[in-house]
């Protein structure tokens, strides 16, 4: 695989010396993680700039694997000195039985810092202090630009919320397998959170705008589109009734609706929790789990989804892996240490949130596949169900699938019609429970960008599908 053309962070030469060293007493596998990194971000708060920072960060990590113990440790500097030092201290505590090593130097431009005066990744070379106004105006505009939107809608539009975040990240990732790779990553957000009111009710309303494309910017067009969704949204749930409870059929909405499929199937498909034996889907490879109109996939490489890359973050090229074909349980999520300890392929999820953490399976853009249907034909279909547009926080248990989540924006759909907006639904089952359940798939699938915590991490992650209908769940209503 060609990799895009960027300038090393540091010669190839010291990391497989590096890596050369530090297995030299001993151990399986070794790795360098070398990255730089800028940011920018803007939070508008009902008509006023509220936060405007900033920043830049480089470092290093060096992990050695030996045996079931990883040894990590990570310099904030791009220092052969420090590498050095680090790689000493990982074969000493290595020795010792410790599992750890930091060591920090003294970074000249770490940190979030106003806006205007910082050093920042700018067309794929570093910057000099300077004015940074224009990217700031540029971004800002979009900002007040989403706010007025959403507040011509309606006076019941009580509070707008609009954050503006773009980050560009460079890695060099060497493997003592060989591997040396780079990768450029450059993405950009607009998230509108609006809240409307009426009486004492309080609706929200949420919609994000992600691009991946160096080259590309939001134009005014898309970003009123977001924040007028975002308040419709909200305005459309004011007039809204207590949701009824009890076993429904249920219809997800396409894109916001994948999140149900991320959490409650998804982590248990990455492969520390099925080496852990922590996973409902440990030990279930070609084994029936949905019905044969069924196809699940997470893809890295897709260059229009929020999640994906070139490379993961151990420097395995990403792909687009079948998790499930047919309704057949066909793949796991992995990275180097769990495929190398359970016999699995490598499949590009190795991911962290930077030089400072180790890297765990991840999931990246995750997904059901279009199906036959138009997405009327399976509402028109349907007798009586709850629609959920989108989903709002919840929990889940990957050991056993199970799951709460609630349903932030909802309707009912009576005799083939979706009628009312519902309110303070949530839903509960269990991700075979789901995958068991879906009889019927529309064709307009759709890929939504989020951020993932996993580890005390976050990543950037794609999570949709197209519409589906599960033919029961437990709906938990607050219509008594």
């Amino acid at each position: 695989m060609n990799f895009r053309e960027i300038p090393q962070l540091l010669p190839g030469d010291l990391l497989r010396e590096l890596l050369a060293h530090v297995l030299s007493r001993g151990g399986e596998q070794a790795d360098v993680f070398v990255e730089r990194r800028a940011s920018l971000s803007l939070r508008l708060e009902d008509r006023r700039l509220e936060e405007a920072l900033s920043g830049s960060d480089q470092g290093a990590a060096l992990r050695l694997v030996r045996g079931p113990s990883a040894y990590f440790g990570y310099v904030e500097a791009l220092s052969e000195a420090e590498l050095v030092r680090l790689a000493e201290e990982l074969i000493r505590i290595g020795s010792s039985g410790g599992t750890t090593a930091t060591l920090r130097s003294s970074p000249s431009s770490n940190g979030r810092q106003p806006v205007l005066r910082d050093e920042v990744l700018h067309e794929g070379t570093p910057r000099d202090r300077g004015d940074w106004s224009d990217h700031v105006e540029r971004a800002s505009s979009w900002l007040r630009l989403a706010d007025e939107t959403a507040r011509c809608l309606s006076q019941e539009v009580r509070q707008v919320s609009a954050i503006y975040g773009e980050t560009t990240q460079e890695v060099c990732v060497a493997h003592s397998s060989g591997t040396l790779a780079t990768d450029r990553r450059v993405r950009k957000m607009i998230a509108v959170t609006v809240t409307a009111r009426r009486d004492s009710l309080l609706q929200v309303g949420r919609e994000t705008l992600a691009l991946r494309k160096e080259q590309q910017d939001f134009d005014e067009a898309a970003v009123a589109a977001v924040a007028r969704l975002a308040a419709e949204r909200a305005l459309l749930m004011l007039d809204s009734r207590p949701a009824p409870g009890g076993r429904m059929a249920v219809v997800l909405a396409n894109g916001f609706g994948g999140v149900l499929f991320h959490e409650a199937c998804g982590h248990g498909l990455e492969a520390d929790y099925i080496l852990k034996k922590a996973s409902v889907w440990e030990g279930k490879i070609g084994q029936r789990v949905a019905g044969p109109h069924v196809f699940a996939y997470d893809d890295g490489v897709s260059a229009d989804m929020w999640g994906g890359s070139q490379i993961d973050d151990e420097g395995v090229p990403c792909r687009r892996t079948l998790l499930i074909e047919g309704g057949v349980l066909t793949g796991y999520l992995s990275d180097r240490v769990r495929a190398a300890r359970l016999g699995l392929p490598l499949s590009g999820n190795g991911r962290r949130q930077d030089f400072r953490h180790l890297p765990y399976p991840r999931m990246t853009n995750t997904y059901f596949a279009p199906g036959q249907y138009k997405p009327e034909e399976i509402i028109a279909d349907t007798r009586y169900a709850l629609y959920a547009k989108s989903l709002s926080g919840g929990q889940v248990n990957p050991a056993t699938g199970e799951f709460v989540f609630g349903v932030a924006e909802g309707y009912l759909i009576e005799n083939g019609k979706i009628t009312g907006p519902v309110r303070g639904a949530t839903l509960i089952g269990n991700g075979p429970e789901v995958l068991a359940g879906i009889d019927a798939i529309a064709d307009d699938l759709e890929v939504k960008p989020g951020m993932c915590g996993k580890e005390g991490q976050l990543v950037p992650v794609g999570s949709g599908q197209p519409t589906v209908r599960i033919k029961e769940l437990t709906v938990g209503g607050t219509n008594v």
